[in-house]
């Protein structure tokens, strides 16, 4: 569950109104899934130009994961 708070700390740092992110853990039989869900008007915002924001965020998950020997993991984002 540390992994869904990080990656929720992080997306709600990026947009203005953190109340409509909703950010869940799937479950997986090889990997950890984190899907982000955020409105259709800051889609934008969490992805990047060329998707550098949301490749960052997986990033920094991915190796917070690491650090911890949590497996591999993988970031869906969706919106609402």
């Amino acid at each position: 569950m540390e992994l869904v708070s990080l990656t929720e700390y992080l997306v709600k740092q990026l947009l203005p109104d953190v109340e409509k992110v909703v950010v869940n853990k799937i479950d997986s039989n090889e990997d950890v899934v984190i899907q982000v869900l955020v409105p259709n008007e800051y889609m934008s915002i969490i992805i990047g130009k060329g998707g550098s924001i949301a490749n960052s965020i997986r990033t920094i998950v991915q190796a917070a994961a690491y650090v911890k020997k949590l497996g591999r993991v993988r970031i869906n984002i969706d919106s609402l």
